[in-house]
């Protein structure tokens, strides 16, 4: 039999893929990550990972081992709960998976507010470039543009979000104001890297007009923004950005106007944790607060 607890060392580096960023996250060295790593590999006869271009991928029986693993995990989890109470089921580390513009612009604002309602729990927002998979235990939660089609997981969607052409006066007043879709093709367009598009749901000029492409990108809705509001060019940006810049201009808002939703995506061991619950709950104020802001504006 091996050392139960090797299995969150297991866990910590098939997450991670790296043993430093395993050892950081549960506050041991990585000489004792790498010694309980072969540990576990001796006593279980079976190689757990491979090692390649510095990160460590499972094998074939380390993914066998990473479902039970996991399985393990969350009775551990729902057997804290049950045994210690709601002072711990509202405690812990939450890590959450988002967008840059919807991080920045709908969460970081009420991100206060959580901390004083649940100061048990650590929630960690994760904004990197694509999300993270909770199909995976990447994160444990993730705010998505797109339902996944695949995994155990929990899915729901949140809402809808609409976006619009904006641009800024002292653009207008240089280049002249479009009037139909057609005309953007006479104008500077800002966007995303086309290479770099995480999610189909970002593509945004072709649904405009057929054939659009974007001069000035790049792959941060933020960067994208300032350019707008600097003068740079005609972009399209979700309303609960733009609204918040008195200086942009909406275009052709009749003609043009895109829907895009928000997913609520957790892995399905995940869901009836409280501190997952309670998360959840503010996410869904959050994005509700957006259709309000609309419906009021």
């Amino acid at each position: 039999m091996f050392d139960w607890d090797d299995l969150r060392v297991f866990l910590a580096v098939a997450r991670a893929r790296k043993v430093a960023p395993a050892a950081r996250a549960l506050g041991i060295d990585a000489t004792t990550i790498a010694r309980r790593l072969a540990r576990l590999e001796k006593a279980l006869d079976a190689e757990l990972f491979e090692l390649a271009a510095g990160e460590r991928t499972l094998t074939a029986r380390g993914q066998a081992l990473l479902h039970h693993a996991e399985g393990a995990e969350s009775a551990a989890l729902a057997a804290l709960e049950d045994v210690k109470g709601q002072e711990h089921r509202l405690a812990g580390q939450v890590r959450l998976s988002v967008a840059e513009g919807f991080g920045t612009w709908v969460l970081a604002p009420g991100m206060g507010d959580f901390n004083r309602r649940h100061p048990g729990i650590r929630l960690d927002l994760v904004t990197a470039s694509g999300f993270l998979n909770p199909s995976n235990r990447e994160a444990d939660m993730a705010v998505m543009l797109a339902r996944p089609q695949r995994g155990r997981l929990t899915v729901r969607r949140l809402g809808d979000y609409r976006l619009h052409l904006y641009a800024s006066p002292a653009y207008l007043a240089r280049a002249g104001t479009p009037g139909v879709p057609a005309d953007l093709r006479d104008h500077v367009l800002v966007g995303y890297v086309p290479e770099f598009i995480f999610s189909p749901e970002l593509d945004y000029l072709d649904e405009v007009e057929a054939g659009l492409e974007a001069t000035l990108r790049s792959t941060s809705i933020i960067m994208q923004q300032r350019m707008i509001a600097d003068g740079a060019g005609i972009g399209v940006l979700p309303d609960f950005i733009a609204r918040r810049d008195p200086g942009l201009t909406a275009l052709m808002a009749e003609r043009v106007e895109i829907t895009r939703s928000f997913w609520l995506v957790m892995h399905g061991d995940l869901r009836k944790l409280a501190r997952i619950g309670a998360v959840a709950d503010w996410l869904q104020e959050r994005v509700d607060m957006l259709s309000g802001q609309r419906d009021a504006g």
